[in-house]
């Protein structure tokens, strides 16, 4: 097996890419915004706009170069419910909506401790159980209806396949579903009798089966092309690293969430308050991690006017001593109660502020690393791998060399 189409999907973007594993490159890239919809009941994700993008690209991807096996990776924070038939019993809810909010008081009555389940208590949908709740409280007739539920990376995998499934790392990532020490369901998911409808727990690396027949004869690929379980996307990020290095190390998974986890470091007690928490490895062992919104702080500060910074821009911040301080997307990260401000004054310089606000994601992500007791080099992967003042900074301010992975980026 040499070339395997990467479905991925991102909070942001969703991407269909032909790797050659041969090389360690995207031999082909297909890319679209990830839509969210405001019809209907509430904010959902464009799923059958996403389904169409992944037909077409995997028709021109197999076009161009046969497509030997599918893979799956996608943002975490949502779960699929799914009928009888295979159809959605309600739309699958953008976790950015405020909704759950609204049974915030009702559903922390029920959550588990911190201590259970390595899931801080997040606001609108990033814990998964606190959408469920408010879609079963809020929606009984439509939920009722719910058959299995599934998350999000396999639920691609099931369109493909016809084979459901759940798996480890999207269940552990903040749900409050999973409890890491049990590595079982969390006492919420019995609580709330889900379980039976919970789909069984698959490895993220399990051949759930062959390309449905429809989908092959549509596309192209072979009848017999396997497709994986799939995986969530940070935690694709650290998987090649958890064979090819030797703790301790920390990996820093860059896009629209900046996610910071650390393997074999100094024991600390994580601060549930500051957005740190417990991810759960493809291996399902448990992984101390702290996160911010660092890809959407970086939008929101340069407001599309991001520019190439220059040795002047360099020199003119250091010597003003230009700082952005926390937090530009307050409500998450370390700083969840801070909002942001500049001292002593904002650059009007585009260049001159791409440099100081790459500072800024340098020091939140210093300060994520140090909450999870990081230690040994930090492996830097996706777009932030690529600006030098990021990596130059978060040297400077671990006292840690930093490898910027351009394969993963």
């Amino acid at each position: 097996m040499r070339h395997v189409a990467v479905i991925d999907i991102g909070k942001t973007n969703a991407k269909v890419a032909l790797v050659d594993l041969e090389h360690m490159r995207e031999a082909a890239v297909r890319t679209r915004p990830n839509v969210v919809l405001r019809d209907g009941p509430y904010p959902h994700y464009d799923v059958e706009g996403l389904w169409s993008f992944v037909l077409d690209s995997l028709t021109v991807i197999n076009h161009e170069q046969p497509v030997e096996a599918i893979a799956v990776t996608t943002h975490g924070a949502t779960a699929v419910l799914l009928d009888e038939q295979g159809n959605l019993a309600l739309p699958v809810l953008d976790y950015e909506h405020a909704g759950p909010d609204m049974l915030a008081a009702e559903y922390d009555a029920v959550r588990p401790p911190f201590e259970e389940t390595g899931s801080p208590r997040l606001p609108y949908g990033l814990n998964v159980g606190a959408q469920i709740f408010w879609q079963m409280q809020t929606f009984p007739d439509e939920f009722a209806r719910t058959a299995s539920i599934v998350m999000y990376a396999q639920y691609w995998s099931w369109r493909l396949s016809g084979m459901l499934a759940n798996e480890v790392t999207s269940l552990g990532c903040h749900t409050d579903l999973w409890s890491p020490p049990a590595r079982d369901y969390s006492s919420l998911v019995d609580r709330l009798h889900w379980r039976k409808l919970m789909a069984p727990v698959r490895r993220a690396s399990d051949n759930l089966g062959p390309l449905l027949p429809e989908i092959a004869a549509k596309t192209g690929p072979a009848g017999s092309t396997p497709v994986y379980c799939g995986i969530h996307d940070s935690n694709a990020s650290l998987l090649p690293h958890l064979f090819s290095r030797k703790p301790p190390f920390a990996v820093v998974s860059t896009g629209t969430w900046v996610v910071s986890m650390a393997v074999g470091g100094k024991a600390v007690s994580l601060d549930p308050a500051r957005d740190t928490l417990i991810n759960v490895n493809a291996l399902g062992d448990p992984v101390p991690s702290a996160r911010f919104m660092g890809g959407r702080e970086f939008e929101t500060i340069m407001s599309g006017r991001e520019a190439q910074w220059d040795e002047a821009d360099q020199e003119s911040v250091l010597r003003k001593g230009v700082m952005l301080l926390p937090a530009v997307q307050p409500g998450s990260g370390p700083f969840p109660a801070l909002r942001s401000k500049w001292v002593p004054a904002e650059p009007a310089n585009a260049g001159q502020r791409t440099f100081a606000a790459s500072f800024y994601l340098a020091l939140m992500t210093a300060t994520c690393l140090e909450l999870i007791g990081a230690d040994g080099p930090t492996i830097v992967e996706g777009p932030f791998a690529r600006n030098s003042a990021f990596a130059g900074m978060l040297v400077a301010a671990t006292g840690r060399p930093v490898v910027a992975d351009s394969a993963g980026s």
